[in-house]
C-alpha cells in the first residue's frame, strides 16, 4: 500500500458529542462518547447501541482474557471492568497520573497500558511530562515509563514484543521493547512526525501505523522511520482516533469532531467515518 491517491470517507454515525478510543471487537466497533459519558457500539450499517454509562467520562477500551470490558474512567483516574453484576474498580491510577487518564491498549494477557494528559491545559497549567501507567492482569498498577509528552494512542505488535505510543505533544511515535511480564525497556523514536499532533493510532499487517492528527485534520499511514505513505483528509473536522476493523479488518474507522473541549458536548458534531484500505489491521488493539 504505497502512495494511494486521496480517498473520501463515508459517515457511518453522527450526532455524537466526542467519539474516542475506537476498538473492533465481536464484529462491532466499540467507542467512548466522552460528553454523553457512554460506551457505545455500532455495526457496519450504523446501528448503534449504548453499552454502559461511566460517570467519570469514558475513554480507552479493552477486554480481559475472558471477554469482560475494560474502560478508562478519565476524570476520577480509574480503570473499571464491566462484570455481569455491574462496574468494578480494577485499579485507581490517581497516584501515577498528573491529570485525566485517557487512551489505553490491553495486551494478550489482559494487562493494560494507560496514558494521561499530564496537565490541565484548559486551566492554564504549565506543561508537564506524564507517566505511562501499567496495570497488571491482577489489577496492580505501576509506572511503566516516565517523561512522556502526553502519552495517547498505543499499539502492541502481533508478537507482543514492542509497544508503540503516540506522544501527542512530543510530535513523535515512541517505541519500547516489551517483556513477557509487561515491563518496558529500550525507549526510542519509532517515527518523528515533524510537528504532527498524533492522537489515536492503529497498526496494520505490514507494520505501518495509521495516525489520527486532529490539528492537521487528517489521518496518515506512517512507516517506521517516519515515511508517510497515505494521507486521508477529514476536511474541517479534527481526526482524533482510528481503528482497523470490519469483516477483513480492512475498514479504517475514523473518529472526527469539530471540537475537542467542553464545547463539543453542545455541538454534537462527532462522527464515525470510514473507508476501505488495502492492508488489514494487526496486533493489539
Amino acid at each position: 500500500m504505497k502512495n494511494d491517491p486521496p480517498k473520501q470517507t463515508t459517515v457511518l454515525l453522527d450526532g455524537l458529542t466526542f467519539p474516542e478510543g475506537p476498538r473492533w471487537h465481536d464484529d462491532r466497533l466499540w467507542f467512548s462518547d466522552f460528553y454523553s459519558h457512554t460506551v457505545m457500539t455500532t455495526d457496519e450499517h450504523g446501528n448503534s447501541e449504548n453499552i454502559i454509562e461511566i460517570s467519570g467520562q469514558p475513554s480507552g477500551l479493552g477486554w480481559t482474557t475472558d471477554g469482560r470490558l475494560l474502560v478508562v474512567s478519565m476524570t476520577d483516574r480509574r480503570l473499571l471492568r464491566l462484570d455481569p453484576d455491574g462496574l468494578t474498580e480494577v485499579a485507581n491510577l490517581s497516584k501515577f497520573a498528573n491529570y485525566h487518564c485517557n487512551d489505553m491498549v490491553v495486551d494478550g494477557e489482559g494487562g493494560a497500558y494507560v496514558g494521561n494528559f499530564g496537565f490541565n491545559i484548559h486551566a492554564g497549567e504549565p506543561f508537564r511530562l506524564a507517566n505511562l501507567i501499567r496495570i497488571d492482569p491482577d489489577g496492580t498498577p505501576s509506572v511503566a515509563a516516565t517523561n512522556l509528552a502526553f502519552p495517547n494512542g498505543s499499539v502492541i505488535t502481533p508478537d507482543g514484543g514492542t509497544l508503540i505510543v503516540a506522544e501527542t505533544r512530543g510530535h513523535v511515535l515512541s517505541a519500547w521493547d516489551r517483556a513477557s511480564n509487561g515491563s518496558l525497556s529500550n525507549r526510542r523514536i519509532w517515527a518523528d512526525l515533524n510537528g504532527g499532533y498524533p492522537d489515536g493510532i492503529c497498526l496494520d499487517a505490514e507494520g505501518a501505523i495509521w495516525v489520527a492528527d486532529p490539528r492537521k485534520k487528517e489521518t496518515i499511514r506512517v512507516l517506521e522511520g517516519g515515511q508517510i505513505t497515505n494521507r486521508i483528509s477529514t476536511n474541517e473536522r479534527g481526526s482524533f482516533a482510528c481503528m482497523l476493523g470490519g469483516k477483513n479488518r480492512s475498514t479504517l474507522f475514523i473518529c472526527t469532531c469539530l471540537e475537542s473541549g467542553p464545547k463539543a458536548a453542545a455541538l454534537q458534531s462527532g462522527q464515525i467515518e470510514f473507508l476501505e484500505v488495502q492492508v488489514p489491521g494487526a496486533g493489539w488493539p
